[in-house]
């Protein structure tokens, strides 16, 4: 399908649960994410997510069917720097779904959720690196009009560079997002 289409929002299940994750969530929860992604990166990236200082336990959610994790999404802090002054910002990253539970509106559920639960804790943005057309049917815009950038892979597109700007979003927050250790420790071999 064309990256130019968008595709509607889908309504998730009606038996869809989605909660904070526990800590008897973590092996489910590395399954769903290794297998989304197709390696264990970034099931690496979550465990050392929880194990450094930006963790936000309350927004890393899991998504239930039945008694089965499906989902997993996780919102913790990134540095915004501009010049010398540095301000924690909410970061999203990873959104995993089981393969096999993609384009059921599991994901946009999860984002829905973890993005009104930050905004909720007064966090002004919510940064991300993603598909423009995903991430924009969920309200999210291209980062670099509102002066906040991302470093992003090569292979990337600009406009993966997003921001979600929530109640108390103030222009003023401008600056270059710098990702925590976690990111490149996950990735270290």
């Amino acid at each position: 399908m064309s990256e130019d289409r968008a595709v509607p929002l889908r309504e998730p299940p009606a038996d869809l649960e989605i909660r904070t994750e526990s800590a008897a969530d973590w092996p489910a929860v590395s399954a769903v994410v290794a297998e989304a992604f197709g390696s264990p990166v970034e099931a690496n990236l979550v465990e050392s997510i929880r194990a450094s200082p930006e963790f936000l336990p309350e927004l890393s959610l899991v998504a239930e069917l039945g008694e089965q994790v499906v989902g997993h999404v996780m919102i913790s802090y990134a540095t915004l720097r501009n010049g010398e002054t540095a301000k924690p910002i909410a970061m999203l990253s990873p959104l995993a779904v089981f393969p096999q539970f993609q384009r059921l509106g599991v994901g946009s559920a999860l984002v829905k959720e973890v993005t009104r639960r930050a905004d909720d804790r007064g966090e002004p943005v919510v940064v991300l690196e993603g598909s423009p057309v995903f991430y924009g049917r969920l309200g999210f815009e291209y980062s670099v009009p509102y002066g906040i950038h991302l470093t992003l892979p090569s292979w990337a597109p600009a406009e993966a560079s997003q921001i979600l700007r929530l109640t108390n979003y103030s222009a003023s927050l401008r600056g270059l997002v710098v990702y925590p250790a976690a990111f490149d420790e996950a990735t270290d071999d």
